[in-house]
């Protein structure tokens, strides 16, 4: 048995959580900045940081007291050391090093791209390698094949905005609040995908993405063309003219495409790589309408698709830990050198 604790603090959340044998979850903490952020409509890396400073330990202590242990019990340290916010990261890497120290115990440095790959196992899925895994989050949209959980080459990924990030900007045009992904998809609940909008086709890599010309054909089919009046650009209409009606289906409209450019890309790689195996992750996975063609490209390609808990498609610090402890068991350690890094392996 061996009990892993991990550490993760990539963006806007502070996680800690304490993971046995790379599966079971004794605790998974997670301390959101939601409101830290709300009014400025995104992460600010400065404050994010600091709520990272102030929030560290506590939310350690509290992992290691849901999981009812004590912290000399835990046989391994893993941290999500890349990518994300530097400034973030090197709080989570900090903490990592000096309980490691501390301790005596090993540390192992974790992808976080990687660790929501992992996610699944989490809720029970065993899947089997080779497989191709998708993670589609506010930082990432990536196509990774995976070798074995932790060898992984990036075959596609966005070349400007990551999935979350599009809704986030879309639920922003629509004047629907801050993050923005569950609103567009409770909305499109009720709506209906009636808004022609594009779908990217890239020349070079088929398995890449774009997303921000999706988002620009949505800021100017709300509040129409641009204009320049007085030296400054302005438009003729606002999200607050609009019905709910028209709101709701200009969300199911923007899902819809946000998830036929995923499926696109997604398909173009399974076709070249031959890959029976599918490990989705990241916190676009929550959206209902992604789960659901997800589901249905799986029985219509007859693929073993592996999904996690909407619980774990977030940042969370369980599936660091559940990772480290593949990384613990095949002797993949880090020493106390370890830095961040703002690039990862889909970057």
């Amino acid at each position: 048995m061996s009990l892993i604790l991990g550490i993760e603090s990539s963006c806007d959340e502070t996680a800690a959580a304490v993971v046995k044998d790379g599966t079971q979850v004794l605790s998974n903490i997670v301390a959101s900045q939601d409101a830290l952020h709300q009014e400025y409509g995104g992460v600010v890396p400065e404050i994010a940081s600091r709520a990272h400073l102030e929030r560290i330990l506590p939310v350690i202590l509290q992992a290691i007291r849901k999981a009812n242990i004590s912290i000399d019990e835990i046989d391994c340290i893993a941290v999500g050391n890349r990518p994300g916010l530097i400034g973030s990261l090197l709080v989570g890497v900090a903490a990592a090093k000096s309980l490691a120290w501390s301790l005596g115990k090993p540390l192992v440095a974790v992808d976080h791209v990687l660790a929501h790959l992992w996610a699944p196992l989490l809720s029970g899925e065993t899947p089997h390698y080779p497989a191709l895994g998708i993670v589609v989050s506010g930082g990432h949209t990536s196509i990774l094949l995976l070798d074995d959980p932790s060898t992984a080459t990036c075959i596609g990924k966005t070349i400007d905005d990551a999935a979350g990030e599009a809704f986030d900007k879309a639920a922003s045009i629509l004047e629907m609040g801050w993050p923005g992904g569950r609103f567009i998809d409770e909305a499109a609940q009720t709506g209906t995908s009636i808004y022609q909008l594009p779908r990217p086709k890239l020349k070079n890599n088929k398995s890449d993405f774009s997303f921000s010309g999706l988002k620009t054909a949505l800021l100017y089919g709300v509040r129409g063309n641009p204009q320049r009046k007085n030296g400054k650009t302005v438009f003729p209409n606002s999200a607050a003219s609009l019905t709910l009606e028209e709101k709701n289906n200009w969300s199911a409209s923007f899902q819809e495409a946000v998830v036929d450019t995923i499926l696109r890309g997604l398909s173009y790689a399974l076709s070249q790589t031959g890959c029976k195996n599918l490990i989705a992750g990241g916190g676009v996975l929550a959206n209902s309408r992604l789960r659901e063609q997800l589901k249905s490209v799986a029985n219509d390609k007859n693929l073993q698709l592996h999904v996690p808990e909407v619980t774990y498609c977030v940042d969370n610090a369980a599936m660091i830990a559940g990772l480290g402890w593949h990384l613990f068991s095949t002797s993949q350690f880090a020493d106390l050198e370890l830095t961040a890094s703002p690039r990862g392996i889909a970057s």
